[in-house]
């Protein structure tokens, strides 16, 4: 009998090559990171629980959940809108996955785990907001599109969540961008090749921003 070995892998593992990409002999306009080793839980109301979800969900993370296109941050996680009455729980560390939000949402709500079904993509950079205008039809500006902003959309016809993070340290903005594991390496050399005029440095990284 064979014995397999199931060992977790970025699905970005072979597309991803750290450095840097693109045009040479200028400051890098484009930081992409890939976040690994997250734990993503995405929570639905059941019907006619909506209400109660919310309570539910403040009572945990001591805030409100977003019942709007927003990423609200909590003390340890991030809770990101995906749709109506239903949100993402962001997270590191084993914090807030299935076994210790069940006890606490399952009544009102559905959980499903997405850890290893989305893949989390980092932009930033001065031209973050020119690549992410090659893809996606949304306005990014900062009066449109501030900081705590989400939208559920599409980049390249693949479904992504997008939300815009803290700024970095230099005051450059920061989107971040979940993605089916499926469509991400597809995406990730779209972007790659709308990034790469403005010169694109790649890594990856186990921290959330």
């Amino acid at each position: 009998m064979v014995d397999f070995s199931w060992v977790p892998r970025s699905p970005l593992e072979k597309a991803l090559v750290t450095g840097a990409h693109g045009a040479r002999g200028i400051e890098a306009g484009v930081s992409l990171t890939e976040i690994r080793n997250f734990d993503l839980v995405q929570v639905m109301a059941r019907r006619g629980k909506a209400a109660e979800l919310a309570k539910a969900a403040k009572a945990r993370f001591g805030v409100a959940a977003p019942n709007a296109p927003k990423a609200i941050l909590a003390s340890d996680a991030t809770l990101i809108c995906s749709g109506p009455d239903q949100f993402f729980v962001l997270s590191k560390g084993g914090k807030h996955t299935m076994p210790t939000l069940v006890p606490a949402l399952s009544g009102p709500a559905s959980l499903s785990d997405q850890s290893h079904a989305r893949v989390l993509i980092s932009i930033s950079g001065a031209r973050a907001r020119t690549i992410l205008a090659k893809l996606s039809s949304i306005d990014l500006h900062a009066t449109a599109f501030p900081i705590g902003a989400a939208a559920a959309t599409s980049m390249d016809h693949t479904s992504v969540t997008l939300w815009r993070g803290r700024d970095r340290p230099d005051g450059k903005a920061v989107f971040n961008l979940l993605v089916f594991a499926t469509f991400a390496e597809s995406l990730w050399h779209t972007m790659l090749d709308a990034a790469a005029e403005y010169g694109v440095d790649i890594s990856h990284s186990e921290e959330l921003g």
